[in-house]
């Protein structure tokens, strides 16, 4: 049976109507009226076509989709979530195994077909995280393609033995390094940093650091993070998440970490946060810095929101950063699509021939449109097959 499929009168990236033929899991051709007997067709109806939307920060291993209403009770500090957070993950059976299944099945309904995971790794849980999200990753591999990071979300250094796991999940199938806030979370800045860099360096992989810290406190971090990229030839290998810091009014403070980002090739995750100092979206864009953005976490102990879906991430990124013009909000939209793609080093990732047919069908006049309008995805395509029509994922959920 042939793998072809064809989609016909669909708008790539809002353009004209073309036809886009598929084979072997690959765009094959896009043009007008094309002809292949032998393959599947799907006529999209003037739908947009855009490529497969890039999740570059989820933390899949804790969500509560599925698992009822829990009224959220934790502290305002960061560490009364985290430690909140540890306590419920047994008492309430937080799965992650099936709680990333539950979302993985939500988000390629919304055109979701890359993403990038932070595990939560610690001693009280050891690596059932890294466990449990690992096997959505082989489960699921058909329908969506995700990364592990491994995360010390508790601290690196303030619970010993933390090392040790995170060593142990680089070896059993993480594939990138996370560290978090080396000043307010380890209180031990060069320790955290020497360690995380020492992982990446062991396993030849690339880093994720969670950077939380305000101000100049961010900013000192960051320094240490330059340093260290720099010493260790660690160019375009090293993703800053959160980065409040950058979004501290005084230029003089700003735009040296710029620079820096820029000759190291840093790239920056930014969810566009409300109620928090957000990394400057134009500004760094301009500047030539590789973003990506994410869901972050979603209905989970921290917080009640969130729905993974990706289109909506672009209007958020739109409203924190004041991007009303058609063609601003077409930039956050970059940064939800090949934005993320850059970031994550994926290969052959677009809507040109030869790309991998990685890619989704919306209605919509326009990418703003369809951004502030969040219709249901009437189709995404993951390796060529259809993985999801009219906003629901044709894998069911666990």
């Amino acid at each position: 049976m042939s793998d072809a499929l064809l989609l016909r009168n669909g708008r790539p990236m809002g353009g004209p109507a073309r036809d886009i033929l598929i084979r072997g899991g690959r765009i094959a051709a896009i043009a007008e009226n094309l002809s292949a007997p032998d393959a599947t067709v799907e006529d999209l109806a003037g739908a947009l076509v855009l490529p497969g939307l890039v999740e570059a920060h989820a933390h899949l291993d804790k969500s509560l989709w599925g698992m009822g209403w829990r009224p959220n009770d934790a502290g305002p500090r960061l560490i009364d979530k985290v430690d909140n957070e540890r306590m419920l993950k047994r008492a309430i059976n937080i799965d992650p195994a099936r709680q990333s299944a539950r979302q993985v099945v939500l988000s390629v309904g919304h055109g979701t077909t890359h993403i990038r995971s932070h595990v939560d790794v610690d001693t009280e849980i050891g690596l059932w995280g890294i466990e449990g999200v690992a096997a959505t990753r082989e489960a699921y591999a058909d329908i969506v393609d995700i990364e592990i990071v491994a995360f010390p979300q508790s601290g690196l250094l303030r619970r010993p033995g933390t090392l040790e796991l995170m060593d142990q999940a680089m070896r059993e199938g993480a594939t990138v390094v996370g560290g978090i806030d080396p000043c307010s979370m380890d209180r031990d800045p060069k320790g955290h940093l020497d360690a995380v860099f020492a992982l990446a360096q062991k396993y030849g992989r690339p880093i994720d650091i969670h950077l939380h810290e305000p101000g100049e406190m961010g900013a000192f971090s960051f320094d240490l993070i330059f340093e260290r990229t720099r010493a260790l030839g660690m160019h375009g290998q090293v993703v800053v998440s959160h980065a409040f810091c950058l979004g501290h009014p005084d230029r003089d403070l700003v735009d040296p970490m710029i620079e820096q980002l820029v000759e190291l090739d840093i790239g920056i995750m930014s969810t566009g946060p409300a109620g928090r100092p957000a990394p400057p979206l134009k500004r760094l864009l301009q500047a030539g810095i590789r973003m990506c953005s994410g869901s972050d976490g979603i209905r989970d102990t921290w917080g009640p929101y969130g729905n993974a879906d990706m289109l909506e991430r672009v209007m958020f990124l739109g409203l924190r950063n004041g991007l009303r013009r058609d063609d601003e909000v077409e930039l956050a939209f970059g940064v939800c699509t090949t934005g993320g793609a850059s970031v994550m080093r994926l290969q052959d990732y677009g809507l040109q021939v030869g790309a991998r047919a990685d890619l989704l069908a919306v209605p919509g006049e326009t990418i703003t449109h369809a951004a502030v309008s969040r219709p249901l995805r009437s189709l995404v395509v993951k390796h060529g097959r259809v993985v999801a029509r009219d906003g629901a994922c044709l894998r069911a959920s666990p």
